[in-house]
């Protein structure tokens, strides 16, 4: 022990004696991932984070982080009391998928499974028989169980008790009965909402392959199949759609833990824009961006980033991220997090070097002031829908191209330089449903992205001090009644703040 730290211990003690007990005095810093001893509950009892085992995650009163079991159960009674009487709902888990023989992804939950159960666990099932009791329906979850000899492989699983106590289950069961006792549950439903499974070959019978997907290999093979020709097309009704005008509309709790998501995500491009300089390569600042996000808690990245440098930026939808950055180029960055259940979704650009260049900079003003314009319009009072907004970001943008010297003719700004749609709801999934209405009205408790961009290639009718410049600047959007909360306010857009942020001027560290 060094002589000045000897000297420093008669101090450090008096300070530690003023701690509580349930305190950590340390001027260490301290990340989400990291929690105060003594808590851990090694093995965990369950298949998922619950407060029990993981009270550095979750609070008493939540079922998954963020979220209250009260919310799980609103949403299953506003789901059942919106169908007709004599109805049932079959949900199934979304399957373990391999990359190759038996190393599979890491596992993600269904999101419609996880938005009505909170279930976290493969190989499971639930289904909500509508009656006239005062909760509305009857809830039965299948999953595996506990099983010590998987158990030992896999790790742990939710018993059937903590089924019924924990996700207020009536009834648990194993997913082996799962075949069975669906065949004798809609035989008495005249309605059952149900999604089939999509069929990977093209002449196949997606409705052969349903309880493949739902549950482990049962014998007789006709046991199960026999269940699917039951459900005639006549009862058998999509779920997906119902769901789908549900998680349109966010909660205050989502509310909170999408913002989470998007500061985590907007820190991370701030940090990011901190460590880029010429001659890294996109690879480098796409993992710099992840490893980022993991250290605040981000459980995986909600897409496959874009990393795209120069003239990269104006491919859309560019993740080769393969490439070296040169000085004087721009980077798009279109990247965010998934935390909590709930993705984030932000696009900035900034220039490589710290510093914009009168023709990036003035291409950049023209964006940002049109994204700024559109972001004040996502408001109930406004009576817009996603297409009216689209077609107005068309009009701003055409008219702040032409104030830098754009001569545009018809078709240049739809099918060239500005080639995709402004906007998209987000929630649980990137694309929060391929059931939402784009001439639908927005309504406070949306959220949704505004992304204009303009991505100028190298051809004689644009001016050649803007070729091969791609510019998109992306937030998230919480709809509110007369006013729009900007979630992804953490990451820098304007030009100071960008410049600031890449120059160290911010008192942001690239870590």
């Amino acid at each position: 022990m060094c002589s000045n730290f000897r000297s420093l211990l008669p101090a450090l003690r008096r300070v530690a004696a003023r701690c509580p007990p349930s305190q950590i005095c340390t001027s260490l810093r301290t990340y989400a991932t990291e929690a105060a001893p003594g808590y851990e509950h090694k093995p965990s009892h369950y298949g998922q984070p619950l407060f029990q085992s993981h009270p550095h995650l979750l609070r008493p009163h939540e079922l998954t982080p963020g979220i209250p079991s009260e919310e799980y159960e609103r949403r299953r009674k506003e789901l059942m009391d919106s169908l007709p009487s004599n109805s049932v709902v079959v949900l199934i888990a979304a399957p373990v998928k391999y990359m190759s023989g038996n190393i599979f992804y890491k596992y993600r939950q269904g999101s419609d499974f996880w938005y009505l159960t909170g279930f976290e666990e493969p190989d499971s099932a639930v289904v909500l028989e509508k009656n006239a009791s005062s909760r509305g329906y009857r809830m039965t979850l299948f999953s595996n169980g506990k099983d010590s000899a998987k158990e030992k492989w896999d790790g742990p699983r939710t018993g059937f008790d903590d089924a019924l106590n924990v996700f207020k289950a009536d009834d648990a069961l194993t997913i082996k009965a799962f075949p069975g006792q669906l065949r004798s549950m809609i035989s008495l439903y005249s309605n059952v909402y149900i999604d089939l499974p999509q069929s990977p070959r093209k002449n196949a019978r997606s409705s052969k392959s349903l309880l493949r997907y739902l549950s482990p290999p049962v014998n007789p093979r006709s046991e199960y199949e026999s269940v699917v020709e039951s459900l005639s097309s006549s009862r058998r009704k999509p779920l997906a759609p119902l769901i789908a005008q549900l998680r349109a509309f966010k909660s205050v709790c989502e509310q909170q833990v999408m913002r989470m998501a998007a500061d985590i995500s907007g820190r991370s491009h701030a940090k990011t824009m901190r460590f880029t300089r010429p001659g890294i390569s996109e690879s480098v600042l796409a993992a710099h961006f992840e490893y980022l996000c993991s250290l605040s808690g981000s459980q995986r990245l909600a897409y496959v980033p874009v990393v795209a440098s120069g003239p990269n930026a104006l491919i859309i939808h560019y993740t080769s991220n393969n490439q070296v950055v040169q000085d004087g180029e721009m980077i798009l960055m279109d990247a965010g997090c998934e935390f909590n259940g709930y993705a984030s979704d932000i696009t900035r650009t900034y220039p490589a070097n710290g510093s914009f260049t009168p023709p990036q900079k003035e291409l950049y003003s023209a964006v940002l002031s049109a994204q700024k314009t559109l972001v004040g319009l996502c408001t109930e009072a406004e009576g817009l829908s996603l297409h009216d907004l689209h077609r107005k970001s068309c009009d701003l943008l055409r008219q702040e191209l032409k104030q830098i010297g754009f001569t545009l003719h018809t078709g240049d700004l739809e099918r060239v330089l500005y080639p995709h749609f402004l906007s998209h709801p987000i929630g649980i999934d990137l694309h929060e449903s391929s059931y939402s209405d784009r001439g639908e009205l927005l309504k406070a408790g949306m959220v949704i992205t505004v992304e204009p961009g303009i991505y100028v290639p190298p051809t004689a009718q644009f001016p050649r001090h803007f070729h091969n410049i791609g510019i998109r600047i992306e937030d998230e959007i919480l709809v509110g009644e007369k006013h729009p909360v900007v979630l992804s306010v953490s990451a820098p857009k304007e030009i100071a703040d960008i410049e600031g942020a890449c120059q160290g001027l911010l008192g942001l560290e690239p870590f």
